[in-house]
């Protein structure tokens, strides 16, 4: 499966973006899907997960309560919808794909390309 990452922008602390992540093929709804992001000079980190049915998800502690992430399989897109948005938010995010859902990148098959969310103080 093939994905592509959207939505990133320049945000004020305190707000809200919508990341979308758009996959091309007609098994979308056979991937799990993860969100990770990566700050400048930092290792890459698990943001969120959601299950292929979209029954489970899973977040980091650092955004639990502020960012979900729902699916809609119809249009094959996962989103990451971030609010109350933090200066510390501020990263490269990417999008990736998997049978089952993983805290772990390395069990991602798929990725998409970053989209860069910077968070004003």
């Amino acid at each position: 499966v093939q994905l592509q990452a959207s939505g990133g922008g320049l945000v004020q602390a305190g707000g809200s973006l919508r990341l979308s992540c758009a996959a091309s093929g007609r098994t979308f709804s056979s991937y799990a899907v993860g969100w990770f992001r990566q700050a400048p000079g930092k290792e890459r980190e698990f943001v969120a997960a959601i299950s292929r049915s979209g029954g489970y998800t899973y977040y980091a502690d650092s955004v639990k309560g502020r960012f979900t992430i729902p699916r809609d399989n119809a249009k094959n897109t996962v989103y990451l919808q971030m609010n109350s948005l933090k200066p510390q938010d501020t990263a490269v995010y990417y999008c990736a794909a998997n049978s089952h859902t993983s805290y772990y990148s390395s069990n991602y098959d798929s990725w998409g390309q970053g989209t860069l969310v910077t968070v004003s103080s």
